[in-house]
């Protein structure tokens, strides 16, 4: 059986290119989330007006990697201290936010939010909330680091 969690820590191509790394995740898919606005586009969540982050839905095996181990990753991988900014993506839609699915999900984003503040200490900005309709991107966005060549992108 497997589960789903979905991350936003800025622009999705990265993130998503990490978590499809993670030894026990099937798949990690590009997407919006959080928003206002059904079917977004690219060019509309770009405005920073349809309310959704740029995401990634991931579906992972809990008996090959737990939910723990995920958020701790998504800790890792980007900077959940700076307020709609990812390198040099700035904006809303480049937010850090933990779109939960359950509450044990919820409990354990809080618990690992606490870890990563004591780790960092700063104050960590990241939104946990409770997941809403994820709308894959388009094609073009998925898998682009493995169909453009790019072996790695600097989202810390």
């Amino acid at each position: 059986m497997t589960e789903k969690a979905t991350f936003a820590a800025g622009c999705f191509w990265g993130v998503e290119d990490d978590f499809r790394k993670v030894p026990g995740v099937i798949d990690a898919i590009s997407g919006y989330t959080g928003g206002t606005l059904a079917n977004p586009t690219y060019g509309a969540v770009c405005t920073g007006r349809t309310g959704h982050a740029e995401a990634v839905e991931v579906t992972f095996d809990p008996q090959r990697v737990s939910y723990r181990e995920l958020v701790d990753h998504f800790f890792d991988i980007h900077n959940p201290t700076t307020p709609n900014r990812q390198g040099p993506d700035f904006g809303t839609q480049y937010r850090s936010a933990i779109f939960t699915h359950s509450k044990a999900q919820e409990a354990e984003a809080k618990a690992a939010a606490e870890r990563a503040h004591e780790q960092l200490k700063s104050p960590i900005v990241t939104q946990i909330v409770p997941a809403t309709t994820f709308y894959p991107a388009e094609d073009y966005h998925q898998r682009y680091f493995e169909r453009q060549g790019i072996s790695h992108c600097a989202i810390r």
